[in-house]
């Protein structure tokens, strides 16, 4: 079972359809037993990080997903989920992340322009494409250059960069994926991102499958 971690920050159903879709027992769940008895765990997130990070800490879920982690059970960070698992962002202030991941995230700049010279809008919203060298197996079967849909101000500066597995130019190239250990993070939405997103969420379950934690349970 994958459990979607639900700290009340929007309907995630469409996470839960996706991950159903390639074949997952997934679950969108606030319940802390299901998540601790989870194979492998998702953990979305939708507007401010701010936001978010505050409605993790209000249900102690900070503490289960550091838990989790720690157990060596595979983790997915979507969107701002991906973003809080980094020590901290500067979205609206300065807001603490979940420190898995060394780094921080930080706003677009105004201005940037793309290759032809076209000024871009912040936030970036759209289809753009995800460059990687194919070695990590979160994507497995993705040609590099695949577009993915995003929908974000801000990006993860990684203090590591062997953290980053793909790399996606908007004005500046960034982090757009991002792997250590037994810890993946996203920023695009992969249940928004059609066949390339199934892909990348088959590849996840298929991790989970074959993770040692997994055959514990």
């Amino acid at each position: 079972m994958i459990a979607i971690v639900d700290y009340g920050i929007g309907n995630l159903r469409s996470v839960e359809k996706a991950l159903r879709h390639v074949g997952a027992d997934a679950r969108l769940t606030g319940d802390p037993a299901e998540i601790r008895a989870a194979a492998g765990v998702v953990l979305p997130g939708v507007g401010a990080f701010g936001a978010c990070s505050l409605g993790l800490r209000q249900r102690a879920f900070d503490r289960l997903v550091l838990e989790v982690a720690a157990a060596g059970r595979p983790l997915l960070g979507i969107c701002v989920g991906m973003q809080l698992l980094f020590e901290e962002s500067e979205e609206m202030g300065r807001h603490r992340g979940l420190g898995l991941l060394p780094g921080r995230v930080v706003r677009f700049p105004d201005g940037g322009v793309d290759a032809s010279g076209a000024r871009l809008k912040v936030p970036q919203i759209g289809w753009n494409q995800l460059w990687h060298d194919g070695r990590d197996p979160l994507l497995a079967g993705v040609a590099s250059g695949s577009f993915a849909y995003f929908v974000h101000s801000y990006y993860c500066v990684p203090a590591e960069p062997t953290d980053v597995i793909a790399i996606t130019d908007y004005g500046l190239p960034y982090a757009s994926a991002v792997h250590r250990g037994n810890l993946w993070g996203v920023q695009f939405h992969p249940e928004k991102s059609h066949a390339v997103g199934l892909r990348i969420l088959r590849n996840f379950v298929e991790m989970v499958s074959r993770s040692p934690c997994s055959e514990r349970l």
